[in-house]
C-alpha cells in the first residue's frame, strides 16, 4: 500500500484524479452490473431473451462506439466526454433502478454503455500524454486502481442488495454524479495532438481525416490483430472458467465463480507494481508484451492436464488458472497501452484507443461464439482438454505474432512524446 501511495503521489495531478477517478467508476459499475441480469428476470420478471437483449445493448452501444468516443476527445479535448460519460452514466443507472419498461431499459442500457464508449478512450489518451515518459508506469498504477473496483464493486453491491436494487442503482448513480462535479470543477482540460480544436473552435481535420490517418496506420493495425486473442483469454473469466466451475461443481459452481472474479482482480490489486518492475528489469516493452501473452494462454494448461472426475484437481486448476492468467495480463496491460501510445507516433491517440478497442470487442464477440462452439463440441465427446489446449495455443499465436511484428521493426516509431502541460 506505501508503494502504490508513493507512485501515485509521484505523478501530476490530473494523473492521480484519473486514477481515483477509474476506481471509483469500476466501483460503481461493478456494484451494479453483476446483479443486473437477476433484478430484470427475478424483480422485473423479464422474459430470458429480453434480459439478453437489455444487457446486449449495453455491450454494443459500448464496444461499437469507442471509436466515435475516441474521435470526439481528439476534436474537443479530453475533458469534455470524460466528464459527459460520466452524467450520462449517472442518469442511465438512475434508470435502471427506477423504470420497468422494456423500451426505458433499452434506453438506460444503451446510455451506460455509450457512456462507457465517451470516457475510456479519452481517459487513457489524457492519461498517456500527462505521464509523458512514465507511461508504463502510470498505466501500471492506473491498472491497480481498475482492479481494486472491480474487486470492491461486487462486494459493495451486494451489501446494498440487502435494501433492494434499487438502493444498488442510487448510490451507483450517486458516486458518477460526484465524479462529474469533481471534473468539473478539478480536471484541467487538455487536448491531444493531431485533431485538437485550435483557438477558433474549429477542427483542425475532419473526421473522415481523422479515421484514415488510423486506418493508413499499418504498423497499428497489424498490432491490433495480434492482440484481439488477449482479449478473449482475458474473457474467458465470464465464460469458459464459469463453464468449467459449474460443470466440477454443479449447484455451487456459482460461488467458486465469484471466487474466480475475487481472486483474479486479488492477484491485480497485489501484484501489479511488482510484476511491471520485474518486467522492466528483465525485458524490453516487447519482449515483456511476448512473455506475458504466453502466460496467458499456458494459464489454461493447468485444465488441460487436471482429472475432470476430480472436484479438488478441477478446484486446484481453475485457480491456478485465474492466478496465473491475472497475473500475465499484469505484465501484458502497461506495455500494451504503452505501445498503442507509441504506434500511434502520438497523435490521435484517444482515436487510436477508441479503434483498439472496438477490434478488441469484436474480436471479443467472434471468439467467444467460436469458444462456445467447441465448448459443446468437446464435452459431447468427453474431451473437455480440447478448449483448454484451444486456448492455450491462442496465447502461444498471439505470443508469435507480436514477435514477429517486434523483429520487423513493425512495432518500433521514432517519435519523442509530448511534455504534459501545467496544470
Amino acid at each position: 500500500m506505501k508503494t502504490l501511495i508513493s507512485q501515485t503521489r509521484s505523478f501530476p495531478a490530473p494523473v492521480r484524479l484519473l486514477m481515483a477517478n477509474q476506481f471509483a467508476i469500476n466501483l460503481a459499475f461493478y456494484m451494479l452490473m453483476p446483479y443486473l441480469a437477476a433484478h430484470l428476470s427475478d424483480d422485473l420478471g423479464l422474459a430470458a431473451w429480453t434480459v439478453g437483449l437489455v444487457l446486449g445493448v449495453r455491450n454494443l452501444s459500448q464496444q461499437g462506439m469507442f471509436l466515435i468516443g475516441g474521435t470526439i476527445a481528439d476534436r474537443y479535448g479530453y475533458k469534455a466526454p470524460i466528464l459527459a460519460g460520466c452524467v450520462l452514466r449517472t442518469f442511465g443507472f438512475a434508470l435502471l433502478g427506477w423504470v420497468d419498461s422494456l423500451p426505458a431499459l433499452i434506453a438506460a442500457s444503451a446510455a451506460t454503455g455509450f457512456a462507457g464508449a465517451l470516457f475510456n478512450p479519452a481517459v487513457r489518451a489524457y492519461l498517456a500524454i500527462e505521464a509523458g515518459e512514465r507511461r508504463v508506469d502510470a498505466f501500471s498504477t492506473f491498472n491497480v486502481y481498475y482492479q481494486a473496483g472491480m474487486l470492491l464493486g461486487p462486494l459493495v453491491g451486494l451489501a446494498l442488495l440487502a435494501a433492494d436494487f434499487r438502493m444498488v442503482c442510487t448510490v451507483a448513480a450517486a458516486i458518477f454524479a460526484a465524479l462529474s462535479m469533481l471534473q468539473a470543477r478539478a480536471l484541467p482540460r487538455r487536448h491531444g495532438v493531431g485533431g485538437e480544436a485550435p483557438a477558433n473552435g474549429r477542427a483542425v481535420i475532419g473526421v473522415w481525416a481523422q479515421w484514415r490517418r488510423v486506418a493508413a496506420n499499418r504498423p497499428f493495425l497489424l498490432f491490433s490483430a495480434a492482440m484481439i486473442g488477449s482479449y478473449v483469454l482475458t474473457f474467458q473469466v465470464y465464460l469458459a472458467l464459469p463453464l468449467a466451475a459449474d460443470a466440477a461443481l454443479g449447484a455451487d459452481g456459482p460461488k467458486a465463480t465469484s471466487g474466480l472474479f475475487v481472486a483474479s482482480a486479488a492477484v491485480a490489486v497485489a501484484g501489479q507494481l511488482r510484476l511491471t518492475r520485474w518486467a522492466k528489469r528483465r525485458f524490453t516493452p516487447h519482449q515483456a508484451l511476448i512473455v506475458g501473452l504466453g502466460a496467458m494462454g499456458a494459464a489454461f494448461l493447468p485444465l488441460a492436464l487436471a482429472p475432470a472426475s476430480s472436484v479438488p484437481a478441477m478446484l486446484s486448476a481453475l485457480l491456478a488458472a485465474v492466478a496465473l492468467l491475472a497475473a500475465a495480463g499484469a505484465v501484458v496491460y502497461p506495455f500494451e497501452m504503452d505501445t498503442v501510445v507509441a504506434l500511434s507516433g502520438n497523435e490521435l491517440v484517444a482515436t487510436h484507443y477508441g479503434f483498439y478497442n472496438t477490434v478488441s470487442g469484436l474480436g471479443i464477440t467472434l471468439g467467444n461464439l467460436v469458444c462456445g462452439a467447441l465448448w459443446d463440441y468437446a464435452h459431447a465427446r468427453d474431451a473437455a482438454w480440447l478448449v483448454w489446449l484451444a486456448l492455450a495455443a491462442t496465447g502461444a499465436g498471439c505470443a508469435a505474432a507480436v514477435a514477429a511484428l517486434a523483429r520487423t521493426g513493425r512495432l518500433t516509431v521514432p517519435a519523442q512524446a509530448p511534455q504534459p502541460s501545467a496544470a
